[in-house]
């Protein structure tokens, strides 16, 4: 064995199979203990009732059993993450901390941080591959550059798959076998409450999001039914189409491997092919924007195009008002509004209404995707800093391979042919409900008498639209022209 003692820290990774820093320690180390860190850098700007805590608790706290469960046990402290790291590879004694990989540069200045630390004691930190398949340099074009259009990059990544033989890289990892190594923790260690952190119950257990490894299982064992139909039912947020699975793979109760795995596995059964091939390309688009934000850190804060970044928005008064309808969801466009109170009443958002909320919210009223990028940031229970910045940056034409500057989603034509029957728009706009199927789409568009047959008085029980979007269709494509100006140039 290369180390007497060494101790996992569990991060984006909260699940105790499968697990690629789990099984390096076990398969090299004569002892393991297994750290989580609640950490105060990045709890001390959430709000008390943040969603994402909870979930995150009660995936440690069922962590912790089924490692229990195991021989072993978790350590949980709430601190900042290098100083516990570091102090608790001293209490313990151990000769390496391991850790999987995290790509978001604050992430990085917080693994250079604990490296750092841990060296002055003499001690190494241990970053291995976990949450993608292909990391990094792994998936380069023939000249040996960073993709910055996915299709070639997805042709190269399943390529690179196929050379290398699926089992290679979707294989998992095996920590099982190995659990006798693991070591329970100090005397009185526990996991401490969600008010000790700060924080308060949400509305989580009402939205059925059940947190940890048997939450994933249970979204695996209900989504591989209908992976077939996921290609077209994934584009209608009324119907059961996505996996909703992004909460779990965010925070790691299932990994990317089971998860490639179950999609190849779904592409050679009859019938399943193009809807698993669809599934895959998503996960392909993970690890894409991945890749991006490692290679171009700068989109963090810029566009990934500079000349997006001499785009005139809105600003001042207005801007702010209009951003605030926005973020209510009080537009008067029903889709766009029934889609941001679905992100502010559960965290969720269906994959389809963010494209469409994020081009209204830069293309319709004119304000820069980094206001909307932040919101989400705030709201989503899924919040991945290089999917969410690639898709804003995709809607707002500004990032790789993002849509044409002069594609601009209609809200009401996207409504029209996503949500038909308006199933979506009046589960959250009820006050909506009476309005005929034609109407409730665009209300404004109503006549008198609909209007008061639904019981609907605009301006009152729903807002009039805050822009016309024919009007502002055209104000975008002058507020672009800079791009095109700079091109030219």
């Amino acid at each position: 064995m290369r180390f007497k003692r060494s101790l996992v820290w569990f991060r984006r990774d909260l699940r105790h199979v499968d697990h690629a820093a789990l099984h390096e320690a076990l398969t090299s180390s004569r002892q393991v203990y297994c750290a989580f860190i609640f950490d105060k850098d990045i709890l001390e700007r959430l709000p008390a009732e943040d969603r994402r805590v909870e979930f995150i608790h009660g995936c440690v706290t069922e962590l912790d059993a089924a490692l229990r469960a195991a021989g072993g046990a978790l350590i949980v402290r709430h601190a900042r993450g290098p100083d516990a790291i570091a102090q608790l590879a001293r209490e313990l004694q151990v000769d390496a901390v391991f850790a999987g990989r995290d790509y978001e540069p604050a992430a990085c200045r917080r693994d250079l941080e604990a490296e750092r630390a841990l060296r002055a004691d003499g001690r190494q930190l241990r970053l291995v591959k976990d949450q993608v398949l292909f990391e990094i340099d792994e998936v380069l074009s023939q000249a040996g550059k960073p993709f910055s259009v996915f299709t070639p990059y997805k042709n190269a990544w399943m390529k690179q798959l196929e050379l290398a033989g699926h089992a290679a890289h979707a294989a998992p990892y095996d920590t099982v076998s190995h659990f006798r190594k693991l070591a329970p923790p100090p005397a009185g260690e526990g996991i401490p409450s969600l008010a000790a952190l700060g924080f308060r119950p949400t509305n989580l257990a009402s939205l059925q999001l059940k947190p940890g490894m048997s939450g994933a299982d249970a979204l695996v064992d209900d989504f591989l039914p209908r992976i077939g139909r996921y290609d077209v039912a994934r584009d209608f947020p009324a119907v059961k189409g996505p996996s909703y699975l992004s909460t779990h793979l965010r925070f790691g109760t299932v990994s990317v491997r089971r998860l490639a795995g179950l999609a190849l596995e779904a592409m050679r059964t009859p019938g399943n092919a193009k809807g698993a091939a669809t599934w895959l390309s998503e996960l392909i688009w993970r690890e894409f924007y991945f890749m991006i934000l490692h290679h171009s850190p700068h989109v963090a804060e810029r566009a990934f195009k500079p000349e997006y970044d001499g785009i005139r928005w809105e600003s001042g008064d207005v801007a702010e008002e209009l951003f605030q309808a926005w973020c209510n969801g009080r537009t008067g466009y029903p889709l766009v509004d029934a889609a941001m109170l679905q992100l502010n009443q559960t965290g969720y958002m269906h994959n389809r209404l963010r494209m469409v909320t994020a081009s209204f919210l830069t293309k319709d009223l004119g304000i820069d995707w980094r206001w909307g990028e932040r919101y989400f940031a705030e709201k989503l229970n899924d919040f991945d800093l290089a999917a969410n910045n690639g898709g804003w940056q995709w809607a707002s034409s500004s990032g790789c391979d993002a849509q044409p500057y002069f594609r601009i989603f209609n809200p009401v034509t996207q409504s029209e042919k996503f949500d038909a029957e308006g199933k979506f728009i009046r589960r959250y706009l009820p006050m909506l409900g009476k309005l005929p199927v034609k109407k409730v789409h665009a209300p404004w568009l109503a006549s008198g008498a609909e209007l008061e047959a639904a019981g609907v008085s605009l301006g009152v029980d729903y807002p009039r639209p805050v822009v016309a979007h024919d009007e502002a269709r055209e104000r975008t494509l002058k507020r672009y022209a800079v791009v095109k100006k700079v091109r030219e140039e």
